[in-house]
């Protein structure tokens, strides 16, 4: 007997394969009426089958093919399953071992002969008393100490006072945390591997001293960051690492704890989704005000618009308290663009898991990429391009943009050929690239980031071009002036190889000897000679002084403020500025800029992970005021879903070794004063009106559905039934362990198919007036049909015959219902929100889940409910999005019926307990409708609503 594959599961298969030894073939397969799972021979009994389920059940069949008899035996389990199966060498005797301990004894007899030839048991140690050593009175050396106290009740002379001792009990020592995250439990048994860090049968008793001593490099940290191998000895830093991965669970991500990584409440990004490479440039852009508010007040036709998808992402980073949000759908939209593939920002799988790919080249593209695309889509549209339900704000004049006002300036190229004749050429650009000097100069130059920048913007270089004079190919001398300052200063840094990473070290080098001089007190000149004893000096500063530590002045390179400005001849001027330094009488404030430091991504180099993508970001004071009522600002580190507070010195540290510049961003002074921060919802209601579908069969079949009307429009505090379909796009990565566990590494991606809402109150309680298919262009791995009702074909415009949708229309209708405030009622609401990546107030959902649910004990399923209260059979062959919306609605009006007011009384206690007894009597199965009736009909008819 054995197990066959069925909806990608194991199922026990009821035939039991018999095969002739002698031919050396199989025979006449036997079919039998339980779930096989052990098998024993009795031969005293003719030559009888001993067939068990798991469950209980027992029947014996002959292994000749005979026609057997339907007799069932149950072993009275009360429960639990059966785990081992026996018989006894006499073939008296049949014992059952359940998963409690638990041992059940059928004999044929009272009196039992478990074995034909028994014998006394043999222990391996004699029962036996040891006598004491005889001892001679006369023998001088003796210890008396040898000789037993007899045992008595009264007081010893020697004992001593009560007063002149305490009792001192040496507590266990702590259970290894290693052992602790590693543990793996079947039922109430913990098991973990042994980490070899104590030998065998052994407990040092080690001082404190010792503990001190070893401190550095045995003891386990508390967070999970930590828990590598060998820490101590890993190059990169731990927060700076690709984020542990996640340990996925039968619950999924439920009961992972990602508060571990995140004390803030800024909300993470989550790294398991494709080509989530560049969530730490998603932080950047939304920590950008008035990039977080254009994007919020955008909205289009448009179905992939990364502007939309960029807003309706940035709206849940600011209803987030710290939980990590995914970007999924805004990475579905990229995917889908065509430009982003062109230019090979769209990863495989297989690429980004081995750190094939220069991640710090590809987030610079991506970078540049994505400036140019919001430029693009958030530029003034006229009215018939605005998408329905859109308010009627603007941004700038026609053709331009707020992307464009903050990144963009103006640059004026001029080239000359040798023969004179010169071409000018205006053109924008919304970022500069750092160009580096010759390294071929021995020793390298000392030069400051403010000369390198003004190098790179103001660019001269000699380059072959088609001379029009000519009528060939010229030398040409190509340079570019600038016409204006951008507010926001964008730099890709360009260390693409060991060239440009020397570069960077050899300056911070340069920047740290200047740093330690004046942090000494000397003089700083060129070519000026320092003692060996005035170096010793610059370690200790003088007492009453505020100097920053050596290890903060190490591998600085690039200011934290830069001071630009256009002369009048419209020649740049940068330098370095300082936070603390203050304009001259002579500078004019309007057409000086300075800039402060407003982020940097950072690829982080590591062999071991393939290496990753963090940010470094200045979070203002509006985002504390928002999330944490403070006002303050603070540089905090974004890996994927850990953010931690960092100095502001840790931001510009680049050890080249691990830690490599990829993007700067600089916001001038004071850049909120000048834009418009004002976020207006741009989600109206007509979203909800009636709309056409893009399937060209839906027009011949019934609809499924009702739209709202005007007057049905919903109000804070109705009640809407959800629920939500969806398909695999790719399947779960897991590996079988040694002990038979599975483990998840990567759990499938789901992608939504279909969403139901259906009404909640009023005349037409219970009519859908959503019910939209969700059309994909995505390769579909499984429809899950058994579960979702999603067949091949319902999600093809071409021939499908359901009322198809885009993902985007779809969302926002959830959307406008979610700012409008009503509340959903739904079964397992968690996972839906999640996959449709919507964040909805904890107060606005109503999950049944948890309605009928005692803690610490099972969920129940929607089928198993609807038939316990509601007499329903729900969910037979496949599931249907309308029949599980209206029954977890009117599962909700039973619990109200049940539990008063949202209380808790006894009584409904009582009806928990009583459907959790009933559920582990029938396995937690819906009976068949001739076997038994649900409780339901003792009950009392529902409420009118």
């Amino acid at each position: 007997c054995g197990f066959s594959s069925r909806m990608n599961g194991l199922a026990c298969d009821r035939f039991l394969k018999v095969y002739d030894l002698r031919m050396m073939r199989a025979t006449t397969p036997l079919q039998v009426h339980i779930d096989p799972f052990f098998l024993r021979f009795i031969p005293t009994y003719t030559s009888r089958l001993a067939i068990i389920s798991q469950t209980g059940q027992c029947q014996f069949c002959e292994p000749t093919g005979l026609a057997n008899p339907a007799d069932i035996f149950h072993v009275n389990t009360v429960g639990p399953l059966i785990m081992t199966f026996d018989v006894s060498a006499s073939k008296q005797a049949l014992a059952f071992g359940d998963s409690e301990g638990c041992v059940h004894l059928w004999a044929d007899s009272p009196e039992v002969t478990f074995n034909a030839y028994s014998r006394e048991t043999d222990f391996a140690l004699p029962c036996m008393v040891d006598t004491l050593p005889h001892l001679d009175w006369n023998q001088d050396l003796v210890p008396l100490s040898l000789i037993p106290v007899p045992l008595t009740s009264d007081a010893l002379l020697s004992d001593w006072p009560a007063a002149n001792s305490a009792p001192a009990p040496r507590r266990a020592p702590p259970v290894d945390p290693e052992i602790l995250r590693t543990m793996k439990k079947v039922g109430f048994i913990g098991y973990a591997p042994n980490p070899r860090t104590k030998l065998r049968n052994q407990i040092p008793y080690r001082l404190k001293e010792m503990d001190n001593e070893f401190d550095n490099f045995s003891q386990v940290p508390e967070s999970p960051i930590g828990r590598e191998e060998e820490p101590h000895l890993y190059r990169v830093a731990k927060k700076y690492r690709k984020v542990v991965t996640i340990k996925y669970s039968k619950l999924g991500l439920e009961d992972f704890d990602f508060k571990h990584y995140n004390k803030t409440l800024f909300a993470g990004l989550e790294p398991h989704i494709p080509n989530a490479y560049c969530n730490c440039m998603i932080q950047v852009l939304y920590f950008l005000e008035p990039v977080r508010c254009l994007v919020q007040n955008h909205l289009c036709q448009k179905e992939f618009c990364l502007g939309c998808e960029l807003g309706l992402l940035f709206h849940m980073l600011d209803l987030s308290r710290g939980d990590p949000c995914q970007g999924s759908n805004f990475l579905r939209a990229f995917r889908t663009i065509p430009e982003a593939s062109a230019l090979g920002l769209i990863l495989a799988d297989s690429d980004e898991a081995t750190g094939k790919v220069n991640l710090g080249r590809l987030i610079q593209s991506w970078n540049r990429f994505i400036l140019t695309q919001l430029h693009q889509e958030t530029q003034e549209q006229e009215g018939p391009q605005a998408y329905r339900g859109a308010g009627s704000s603007s941004f700038g004049s026609s053709g331009d943009s707020v992307i464009g006002q903050l990144f963009s300036c103006e640059m004026e190229n001029c080239s000359m050929c040798r023969c004179g004749k010169e071409t000018v050429r205006v053109s924008s650009t919304l970022l500069f690239t750092l160009s580096y000097p010759d390294s071929t100069e021995k020793p390298a130059k000392d030069y400051e980031f403010a000369q390198i920048l003004k190098r790179s913007i103001c660019l001269e270089q000699n380059t072959q071009a088609w001379c029009e004079n000519c009528e060939k190919y010229q030398p040409t001398v190509q340079t570019r002036n600038i016409r204006c300052l951008p507010d926001v200063l964008v730099i890709n840094c360009e260390v693409n190889s060991s060239k440009e990473a020397d570069f960077w070290k050899t300056q911070a080098e340069y920047s740290f000897q200047k740093a330690m001089m004046k942090r000494g007190g000397f003089d700083i000149t060129k070519g000026k000679e320092i003692s060996l004893g005035e170096w010793k000096d610059l370690g200790s500063p003088d007492t009453g002084h505020s100097y920053p530590s050596v290890e903060e002045l190490k591998n600085i390179w690039i200011p934290h403020a830069i001071k630009m400005r256009l002369t009048k001849s419209k020649e740049l001027d940068v330098s370095n500025w300082s936070e603390t330094d203050e304009l001259s009488p002579m500078d004019d404030p309007e057409s000086v800029y300075i800039y402060d430091l407003m982020a940097t991504v950072v690829h982080i180099l590591d062999s071991r992970t393939g290496g990753s993508l963090v940010g470094h970001i200045k979070v203002g004071e509006t985002y504390h005021q928002r999330k944490e009522g403070v006002t303050h600002q603070q540089w905090y580190l974004f890996n994927d879903f850990l953010i931690e507070p960092v100095d502001k010195c840790e931001a510009v540290q680049f050890d080249m070794s691990w830690k490599v510049p990829a993007i700067l961003y600089y916001a001038r002074r004071n850049l909120n004063a000048k834009y418009n921060l004002v976020i207006k919802n741009p989600i109206e209601a007509s979203v909800l009106l009636a709309e056409a579908s893009l399937a060209r069969k839906q027009r011949k079949c019934h609809a499924t559905f009702i739209p709202l009307m005007l007057n049905e429009m919903p109000q804070a505090g109705d009640l809407v039934g959800l629920d939500a379909e969806f398909v695999t796009l790719n399947e779960e990565e897991a590996e079988l362990r040694s002990d038979g566990t599975k483990s998840t590494i990567k759990p499938s991606q789901m992608s939504v198919a279909r969403i139901t809402c259906v009404r909640g109150q009023g005349p037409n309680e219970g009519v859908p007036f959503i019910d939209d298919y969700i059309s994909t262009q995505e390769q579909v791995v499984d429809y899950l049909t058994q579960y979702s009702g999603i067949k091949p074909g319902d999600l093809d415009a071409k021939i499908s015959s359901k009322h198809l949708t885009t993902l985007k229309s779809t969302y926002l209708k959830l959307r406008f219902l979610i700012d409008v405030g009503v509340k959903f009622v739904g079964h397992g609401l968690q996972k839906d929100f999640r996959v449709i990546n919507l964040m909805v107030p904890k107060d606005q959902v109503i999950d049944t889940v948890y309605l009928f649910h005692i803690p610490r004990k099972r969920m129940i399923s929607l089928r198993f409910l609807a038939w316990y209260f509601l007499d329903l059979k729900i969910q037979g062959e496949t599931h249907d999005s309308i029949e599980d919306a209206r029954t977890a609605l009117q599962l909700y009006r039973k619990y109200l019926e049940l539990s008063p007011q949202g209380s808790e009384p006894e009584e409904f206690r009582k009806v928990l307990k009583g459907l959790y007894e009933k559920g582990r009597k029938l396995d937690w199965k819906v009976p068949e409708p001739d076997s038994q009736s649900s409780p339901k009909r003792k009950m009392p008819p529902l409420p009118p609503s």
